[in-house]
Protein backbone atom coordinates (compact mmCIF):
# COMPACT_ATOMS: atom_id res chain seq x y z
CA UNK A 1 0.00 0.00 0.00
CA UNK A 2 1.19 3.51 -0.78
CA UNK A 3 2.51 5.00 2.50
CA UNK A 4 0.30 8.05 2.01
CA UNK A 5 -2.96 6.16 1.57
CA UNK A 6 -5.38 6.37 4.43
CA UNK A 7 -8.88 5.27 5.26
CA UNK A 8 -11.55 7.79 4.36
CA UNK A 9 -13.75 8.69 7.30
CA UNK A 10 -10.76 8.82 9.68
CA UNK A 11 -9.68 12.23 10.93
CA UNK A 12 -6.82 13.82 8.98
CA UNK A 13 -3.35 13.28 10.46
CA UNK A 14 -2.41 17.00 10.45
CA UNK A 15 1.13 15.80 9.89
CA UNK A 16 2.89 12.55 9.03
CA UNK A 17 2.68 11.78 5.32
CA UNK A 18 0.72 15.01 4.97
CA UNK A 19 3.99 16.94 5.12
CA UNK A 20 5.29 14.89 2.18
CA UNK A 21 2.15 15.95 0.31
CA UNK A 22 2.90 19.57 1.25
CA UNK A 23 6.45 19.16 -0.08
CA UNK A 24 5.13 17.74 -3.35
CA UNK A 25 2.65 20.59 -3.72
CA UNK A 26 5.49 23.02 -2.98
CA UNK A 27 7.52 21.60 -5.87
CA UNK A 28 4.47 21.60 -8.13
CA UNK A 29 3.97 25.33 -7.53
CA UNK A 30 7.67 25.93 -8.19
CA UNK A 31 7.52 24.10 -11.51
CA UNK A 32 4.20 25.60 -12.62
CA UNK A 33 3.41 29.02 -11.18
CA UNK A 34 7.02 30.17 -10.70
CA UNK A 35 8.02 29.11 -14.21
CA UNK A 36 4.92 30.82 -15.60
CA UNK A 37 5.78 34.06 -13.81
CA UNK A 38 9.29 33.99 -15.26
CA UNK A 39 7.84 34.07 -18.77
CA UNK A 40 7.63 37.84 -18.32
CA UNK A 41 11.44 37.91 -18.37
CA UNK A 42 11.27 36.36 -21.85
CA UNK A 43 8.75 39.03 -22.92
CA UNK A 44 11.26 41.48 -24.39
CA UNK A 45 13.24 38.62 -25.99
CA UNK A 46 10.14 37.24 -27.69
CA UNK A 47 9.09 40.70 -28.81
CA UNK A 48 12.49 41.45 -30.32
CA UNK A 49 12.87 38.06 -32.03
CA UNK A 50 9.37 37.74 -33.49
CA UNK A 51 8.78 41.45 -34.06
CA UNK A 52 5.38 41.38 -32.33
CA UNK A 53 3.59 44.17 -30.53
CA UNK A 54 2.73 44.11 -26.82
CA UNK A 55 -0.76 42.66 -27.20
CA UNK A 56 0.38 39.88 -29.53
CA UNK A 57 3.35 38.87 -27.38
CA UNK A 58 1.18 38.82 -24.25
CA UNK A 59 -0.80 35.89 -25.67
CA UNK A 60 2.16 33.61 -24.85
CA UNK A 61 1.81 34.25 -21.13
CA UNK A 62 -1.98 34.32 -21.16
CA UNK A 63 -2.31 30.98 -22.97
CA UNK A 64 -0.02 29.24 -20.47
CA UNK A 65 -2.00 30.63 -17.52
CA UNK A 66 -5.35 29.92 -19.16
CA UNK A 67 -4.67 26.27 -19.97
CA UNK A 68 -3.28 25.66 -16.49
CA UNK A 69 -6.51 26.87 -14.88
CA UNK A 70 -9.02 25.93 -17.58
CA UNK A 71 -8.13 22.24 -17.64
CA UNK A 72 -7.47 21.87 -13.92
CA UNK A 73 -10.76 20.05 -13.33
CA UNK A 74 -11.61 18.61 -16.73
CA UNK A 75 -8.05 17.24 -17.15
CA UNK A 76 -8.41 16.89 -20.90
CA UNK A 77 -5.26 18.79 -21.74
CA UNK A 78 -1.69 17.71 -21.10
CA UNK A 79 0.34 20.30 -19.24
CA UNK A 80 0.55 22.12 -15.94
CA UNK A 81 -3.21 21.66 -15.53
CA UNK A 82 -2.78 17.96 -14.73
CA UNK A 83 -0.50 18.83 -11.79
CA UNK A 84 -1.61 22.10 -10.25
CA UNK A 85 -5.21 21.64 -9.06
CA UNK A 86 -4.91 17.97 -7.98
CA UNK A 87 -1.81 18.71 -5.88
CA UNK A 88 -3.50 21.64 -4.13
CA UNK A 89 -6.68 19.67 -3.46
CA UNK A 90 -4.73 16.73 -1.99
CA UNK A 91 -3.21 18.95 0.72
CA UNK A 92 -6.70 19.69 2.03
CA UNK A 93 -7.30 15.94 2.53
CA UNK A 94 -4.48 15.66 5.08
CA UNK A 95 -4.91 18.79 7.21
CA UNK A 96 -7.69 20.36 9.26
CA UNK A 97 -6.40 22.20 12.33
CA UNK A 98 -3.27 23.42 10.54
CA UNK A 99 -4.77 23.67 7.06
CA UNK A 100 -3.97 27.36 6.49
CA UNK A 101 -0.34 26.85 7.55
CA UNK A 102 -0.01 23.77 5.32
CA UNK A 103 -1.39 25.67 2.34
CA UNK A 104 0.86 28.63 3.16
CA UNK A 105 3.95 26.42 2.98
CA UNK A 106 2.75 24.57 -0.11
CA UNK A 107 1.85 27.70 -2.04
CA UNK A 108 5.10 29.44 -1.08
CA UNK A 109 6.75 27.41 -3.83
CA UNK A 110 5.65 30.03 -6.33
CA UNK A 111 7.41 32.73 -4.32
CA UNK A 112 10.61 30.79 -3.66
CA UNK A 113 10.68 29.61 -7.25
CA UNK A 114 10.26 33.15 -8.55
CA UNK A 115 12.96 34.41 -6.18
CA UNK A 116 15.46 31.82 -7.46
CA UNK A 117 14.40 31.50 -11.09
CA UNK A 118 13.99 35.18 -12.01
CA UNK A 119 17.71 36.10 -11.82
CA UNK A 120 18.71 32.60 -12.96
CA UNK A 121 16.58 32.87 -16.09
CA UNK A 122 18.12 36.25 -16.94
CA UNK A 123 21.61 34.74 -16.60
CA UNK A 124 20.60 31.76 -18.74
CA UNK A 125 19.26 34.09 -21.42
CA UNK A 126 22.51 36.06 -21.39
CA UNK A 127 24.63 32.90 -21.77
CA UNK A 128 22.47 30.51 -23.81
CA UNK A 129 19.83 32.76 -25.45
CA UNK A 130 16.12 32.39 -24.79
CA UNK A 131 15.98 29.00 -26.53
CA UNK A 132 18.64 27.49 -24.28
CA UNK A 133 17.01 28.99 -21.20
CA UNK A 134 13.66 27.39 -22.10
CA UNK A 135 15.37 24.03 -22.66
CA UNK A 136 16.94 24.14 -19.18
CA UNK A 137 13.61 25.15 -17.62
CA UNK A 138 11.98 22.13 -19.29
CA UNK A 139 14.43 19.89 -17.43
CA UNK A 140 13.38 21.49 -14.15
CA UNK A 141 9.69 21.00 -14.95
CA UNK A 142 10.34 17.29 -15.62
CA UNK A 143 10.67 16.86 -11.84
CA UNK A 144 6.87 17.01 -11.70
CA UNK A 145 6.97 13.28 -12.52
CA UNK A 146 8.64 12.60 -9.16
CA UNK A 147 6.04 14.67 -7.32
CA UNK A 148 3.24 12.79 -9.04
CA UNK A 149 4.71 9.45 -7.93
CA UNK A 150 4.55 10.54 -4.28
CA UNK A 151 0.94 11.72 -4.38
CA UNK A 152 -1.59 9.01 -3.48
CA UNK A 153 -4.66 8.46 -5.60
CA UNK A 154 -7.15 10.06 -3.23
CA UNK A 155 -10.07 9.47 -5.60
CA UNK A 156 -9.76 5.70 -5.16
CA UNK A 157 -10.54 6.06 -1.46
CA UNK A 158 -13.04 8.92 -1.50
CA UNK A 159 -16.69 7.93 -1.10
CA UNK A 160 -18.65 8.82 -4.19
CA UNK A 161 -22.18 7.99 -5.20
CA UNK A 162 -21.19 8.16 -8.85
CA UNK A 163 -18.46 5.49 -8.70
CA UNK A 164 -19.69 1.97 -9.41
CA UNK A 165 -17.67 -1.27 -9.62
CA UNK A 166 -17.29 -2.41 -13.22
CA UNK A 167 -15.34 -5.58 -13.93
CA UNK A 168 -13.82 -5.56 -10.44
CA UNK A 169 -12.59 -1.97 -10.77
CA UNK A 170 -14.16 1.32 -9.85
CA UNK A 171 -14.65 4.15 -12.27
CA UNK A 172 -14.13 7.32 -10.28
CA UNK A 173 -14.58 10.88 -11.40
CA UNK A 174 -15.87 9.76 -14.81
CA UNK A 175 -19.49 10.68 -14.29
CA UNK A 176 -20.08 13.31 -11.66
CA UNK A 177 -23.40 13.44 -9.87
CA UNK A 178 -25.18 16.68 -9.20
CA UNK A 179 -24.26 16.39 -5.51
CA UNK A 180 -20.60 16.92 -6.40
CA UNK A 181 -21.47 20.47 -7.44
CA UNK A 182 -24.30 21.33 -5.08
CA UNK A 183 -22.08 24.03 -3.60
CA UNK A 184 -22.68 26.06 -6.78
CA UNK A 185 -26.09 27.01 -5.35
CA UNK A 186 -24.59 28.53 -2.20
CA UNK A 187 -24.98 32.35 -2.19
CA UNK A 188 -21.62 32.68 -0.42
CA UNK A 189 -19.88 30.69 -3.16
CA UNK A 190 -21.57 32.71 -5.91
CA UNK A 191 -20.27 35.94 -4.33
CA UNK A 192 -16.83 34.40 -3.89
CA UNK A 193 -16.86 33.35 -7.56
CA UNK A 194 -17.66 36.92 -8.65
CA UNK A 195 -14.74 38.14 -6.57
CA UNK A 196 -12.42 35.54 -8.11
CA UNK A 197 -13.36 36.62 -11.63
CA UNK A 198 -12.42 40.22 -10.88
CA UNK A 199 -9.28 39.12 -9.02
CA UNK A 200 -8.07 37.04 -11.97
CA UNK A 201 -8.67 39.99 -14.30
CA UNK A 202 -6.10 42.09 -12.47
CA UNK A 203 -3.61 39.90 -10.63
CA UNK A 204 -1.68 38.57 -13.65
CA UNK A 205 -0.91 41.96 -15.24
CA UNK A 206 1.91 43.01 -12.85
CA UNK A 207 3.68 39.69 -13.41
CA UNK A 208 3.53 40.18 -17.17
CA UNK A 209 4.39 43.89 -17.38
CA UNK A 210 6.54 44.69 -14.34
CA UNK A 211 9.80 43.75 -16.08
CA UNK A 212 8.93 45.45 -19.42
CA UNK A 213 7.80 48.55 -17.52
CA UNK A 214 11.04 48.64 -15.54
CA UNK A 215 13.13 48.25 -18.71
CA UNK A 216 11.12 50.99 -20.39
CA UNK A 217 11.80 53.24 -17.39
CA UNK A 218 15.56 52.84 -17.78
CA UNK A 219 16.15 50.07 -15.23
CA UNK A 220 18.86 47.58 -16.22
CA UNK A 221 17.89 44.04 -17.16
CA UNK A 222 19.57 42.61 -14.04
CA UNK A 223 17.73 45.01 -11.73
CA UNK A 224 14.46 44.38 -13.57
CA UNK A 225 14.89 40.65 -12.92
CA UNK A 226 15.74 41.50 -9.30
CA UNK A 227 12.38 43.26 -8.95
CA UNK A 228 10.61 40.05 -9.97
CA UNK A 229 12.89 38.05 -7.68
CA UNK A 230 12.10 40.35 -4.75
CA UNK A 231 8.40 40.03 -5.46
CA UNK A 232 8.69 36.26 -5.24
CA UNK A 233 10.87 36.27 -2.12
CA UNK A 234 8.52 38.50 -0.14
CA UNK A 235 5.61 36.38 -1.37
CA UNK A 236 7.06 33.52 0.69
CA UNK A 237 6.66 35.63 3.83
CA UNK A 238 3.08 36.43 2.88
CA UNK A 239 2.29 32.76 2.25
CA UNK A 240 3.55 31.53 5.59
CA UNK A 241 2.67 34.45 7.89
CA UNK A 242 -0.93 34.76 6.67
CA UNK A 243 -1.28 30.98 6.76
CA UNK A 244 -0.02 30.84 10.34
CA UNK A 245 -1.96 33.89 11.53
CA UNK A 246 -5.30 32.80 10.10
CA UNK A 247 -4.93 29.43 11.85
CA UNK A 248 -4.95 31.25 15.19
CA UNK A 249 -8.23 30.96 17.08
CA UNK A 250 -8.71 34.74 17.24
CA UNK A 251 -8.42 35.18 13.45
CA UNK A 252 -9.91 31.93 12.20
CA UNK A 253 -13.46 33.37 11.92
CA UNK A 254 -12.05 36.32 9.92
CA UNK A 255 -10.17 34.46 7.18
CA UNK A 256 -12.36 35.95 4.47
CA UNK A 257 -11.77 39.44 5.86
CA UNK A 258 -7.99 38.84 5.79
CA UNK A 259 -8.28 37.66 2.20
CA UNK A 260 -10.27 40.79 1.29
CA UNK A 261 -7.65 43.07 2.87
CA UNK A 262 -4.83 41.34 0.98
CA UNK A 263 -6.59 41.71 -2.39
CA UNK A 264 -7.50 45.35 -1.68
CA UNK A 265 -3.92 46.24 -0.78
CA UNK A 266 -2.70 44.66 -4.02
CA UNK A 267 -5.10 46.96 -5.90
CA UNK A 268 -3.74 50.03 -4.13
CA UNK A 269 -0.17 49.00 -5.00
CA UNK A 270 -1.01 48.63 -8.71
CA UNK A 271 -2.72 52.01 -8.91
CA UNK A 272 0.45 53.64 -7.58
CA UNK A 273 2.85 52.01 -10.09
CA UNK A 274 2.68 54.78 -12.76
CA UNK A 275 4.13 57.16 -10.16
CA UNK A 276 7.24 54.98 -9.78
CA UNK A 277 9.98 55.37 -12.39
CA UNK A 278 13.27 54.15 -10.88
CA UNK A 279 14.54 50.89 -9.46
CA UNK A 280 14.52 52.16 -5.87
CA UNK A 281 10.95 53.43 -6.31
CA UNK A 282 9.76 50.15 -7.83
CA UNK A 283 11.43 48.06 -5.14
CA UNK A 284 8.85 48.96 -2.42
CA UNK A 285 6.11 48.03 -4.89
CA UNK A 286 7.69 44.60 -5.36
CA UNK A 287 7.87 44.15 -1.58
CA UNK A 288 4.27 45.16 -0.85
CA UNK A 289 2.67 43.54 -3.88
CA UNK A 290 4.65 40.35 -3.34
CA UNK A 291 3.64 40.12 0.32
CA UNK A 292 -0.07 40.55 -0.27
CA UNK A 293 0.04 38.34 -3.36
CA UNK A 294 1.50 35.55 -1.25
CA UNK A 295 -1.15 36.18 1.40
CA UNK A 296 -4.18 35.89 -0.86
CA UNK A 297 -2.75 32.94 -2.84
CA UNK A 298 -2.38 30.94 0.38
CA UNK A 299 -5.91 31.86 1.48
CA UNK A 300 -7.78 30.95 -1.73
CA UNK A 301 -8.03 27.20 -0.91
CA UNK A 302 -8.70 27.95 2.76
CA UNK A 303 -11.48 30.46 2.11
CA UNK A 304 -12.99 28.14 -0.50
CA UNK A 305 -12.94 25.26 1.99
CA UNK A 306 -14.58 27.44 4.65
CA UNK A 307 -17.43 28.21 2.23
CA UNK A 308 -18.11 24.81 0.63
CA UNK A 309 -16.72 22.38 3.18
CA UNK A 310 -13.71 20.08 2.73
CA UNK A 311 -15.87 17.30 1.20
CA UNK A 312 -16.40 19.50 -1.86
CA UNK A 313 -12.97 21.16 -1.85
CA UNK A 314 -11.55 19.30 -4.85
CA UNK A 315 -14.55 20.08 -7.07
CA UNK A 316 -14.74 23.65 -5.77
CA UNK A 317 -11.06 24.33 -6.47
CA UNK A 318 -11.56 23.00 -9.99
CA UNK A 319 -14.38 25.51 -10.46
CA UNK A 320 -12.40 28.33 -8.80
CA UNK A 321 -9.36 27.87 -11.03
CA UNK A 322 -11.63 27.37 -14.04
CA UNK A 323 -13.05 30.84 -13.26
CA UNK A 324 -9.49 32.19 -13.34
CA UNK A 325 -8.93 30.85 -16.86
CA UNK A 326 -10.87 33.30 -19.04
CA UNK A 327 -9.57 36.48 -17.29
CA UNK A 328 -6.05 35.02 -17.43
CA UNK A 329 -6.50 34.52 -21.17
CA UNK A 330 -7.91 37.97 -21.91
CA UNK A 331 -6.33 40.43 -19.48
CA UNK A 332 -2.63 40.28 -20.60
CA UNK A 333 -3.47 40.93 -24.29
CA UNK A 334 -5.88 43.69 -23.24
CA UNK A 335 -3.11 45.20 -21.14
CA UNK A 336 -0.73 44.97 -24.11
CA UNK A 337 -3.33 46.57 -26.37
CA UNK A 338 -3.56 49.49 -23.92
CA UNK A 339 0.23 49.89 -24.05
CA UNK A 340 0.18 49.83 -27.86
CA UNK A 341 -2.61 52.41 -28.07
CA UNK A 342 -1.49 54.80 -25.32
CA UNK A 343 2.27 54.35 -25.53
CA UNK A 344 2.32 54.07 -21.73
CA UNK A 345 1.93 51.39 -19.08
CA UNK A 346 -0.21 53.59 -16.84
CA UNK A 347 -3.55 52.40 -18.24
CA UNK A 348 -2.51 48.75 -17.87
CA UNK A 349 -1.63 49.10 -14.20
CA UNK A 350 -4.74 51.20 -13.58
CA UNK A 351 -6.80 48.37 -15.10
CA UNK A 352 -5.09 45.87 -12.82
CA UNK A 353 -5.61 47.97 -9.70
CA UNK A 354 -9.25 48.71 -10.51
CA UNK A 355 -10.05 45.02 -11.01
CA UNK A 356 -8.38 44.06 -7.72
CA UNK A 357 -10.14 46.82 -5.79
CA UNK A 358 -13.47 45.78 -7.34
CA UNK A 359 -12.82 42.19 -6.24
CA UNK A 360 -12.24 43.31 -2.65
CA UNK A 361 -15.27 45.61 -2.82
CA UNK A 362 -17.58 42.73 -3.77
CA UNK A 363 -16.65 40.74 -0.69
CA UNK A 364 -16.73 43.82 1.53
CA UNK A 365 -20.22 44.75 0.31
CA UNK A 366 -21.54 41.23 0.85
CA UNK A 367 -20.01 41.10 4.32
CA UNK A 368 -21.63 44.45 5.19
CA UNK A 369 -25.04 43.27 3.92
CA UNK A 370 -24.78 40.07 5.95
CA UNK A 371 -23.82 42.06 9.03
CA UNK A 372 -26.82 44.36 8.60
CA UNK A 373 -29.15 41.39 8.20
CA UNK A 374 -27.80 39.70 11.32
CA UNK A 375 -28.16 42.95 13.22
CA UNK A 376 -31.75 43.38 12.07
CA UNK A 377 -32.54 39.75 12.85
CA UNK A 378 -31.10 40.05 16.34
CA UNK A 379 -33.35 43.03 17.02
CA UNK A 380 -36.42 41.24 15.66
CA UNK A 381 -35.97 38.00 17.59
CA UNK A 382 -33.39 38.34 20.37
CA UNK A 383 -34.50 35.15 22.10
CA UNK A 384 -34.13 33.00 19.02
CA UNK A 385 -30.80 34.58 18.20
CA UNK A 386 -29.48 33.88 21.67
CA UNK A 387 -30.53 30.24 21.42
CA UNK A 388 -28.88 29.85 18.02
CA UNK A 389 -25.71 31.51 19.21
CA UNK A 390 -25.41 29.17 22.16
CA UNK A 391 -25.76 26.12 19.91
CA UNK A 392 -23.63 27.14 16.95
CA UNK A 393 -20.65 29.20 17.91
CA UNK A 394 -19.28 29.07 14.39
CA UNK A 395 -21.14 28.88 11.05
CA UNK A 396 -20.78 25.48 9.41
CA UNK A 397 -20.45 24.90 5.67
CA UNK A 398 -23.12 23.16 3.62
CA UNK A 399 -24.33 19.62 4.07
CA UNK A 400 -23.26 18.71 7.60
CA UNK A 401 -24.72 15.24 7.09
CA UNK A 402 -22.53 14.79 4.03
CA UNK A 403 -19.32 15.89 5.77
CA UNK A 404 -18.67 13.16 8.32
CA UNK A 405 -15.25 12.63 6.76
CA UNK A 406 -14.48 16.26 6.11
CA UNK A 407 -11.94 16.90 8.86
CA UNK A 408 -13.81 19.69 10.65
CA UNK A 409 -13.36 20.04 14.39
CA UNK A 410 -16.82 20.85 15.66
CA UNK A 411 -17.72 22.13 19.10
CA UNK A 412 -19.44 19.84 21.55
CA UNK A 413 -22.92 21.10 20.82
CA UNK A 414 -22.49 20.62 17.07
CA UNK A 415 -21.27 17.08 17.63
CA UNK A 416 -24.33 16.29 19.72
CA UNK A 417 -26.50 17.30 16.78
CA UNK A 418 -24.69 14.99 14.35
CA UNK A 419 -25.88 11.44 13.50
CA UNK A 420 -24.37 8.61 15.56
CA UNK A 421 -22.21 7.32 12.71
CA UNK A 422 -20.83 10.81 12.11
CA UNK A 423 -20.09 11.22 15.83
CA UNK A 424 -18.06 8.00 15.76
CA UNK A 425 -16.01 9.25 12.81
CA UNK A 426 -15.46 12.70 14.31
CA UNK A 427 -14.25 11.19 17.59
Amino acid sequence: MHPGKRQWGAPPPDGGWGWVIVGCCFMVTVCTRAVTRCISIFFVEFQAHFGGDYSGTAWIHSLVDCTTMLCGKTQNCVGFALCYTPAIATVGCYFSRRKALAYGIAMSGSGIGTFVLAPAVQILIDYYSWRGALLILSGLVANLCVCGALLPDVADHAPSSSCKPIGGRRLSSCFLSSRDYEFLLLPDFVCLAMSFLLLASGCSLPFVYLVPYALNSGVSSQNAALLMSTLGAVGIVGNITFGWLTDRRCLKPYRRACYTVAVGMEGVCCVCVPLLCTFYQLLPFSVLYGYFDGAYVALIPVVTSDVVGPAHLSSALGVVYFLHAIPYLISPPVGGWLVDKTGSYAATFFLSGTALLASASVLSTIAWIQHCRRHASSKASPVATKANTSKDTEPLPLGLANQSDCFIVYNKEAKDAMPEDSQAIAS
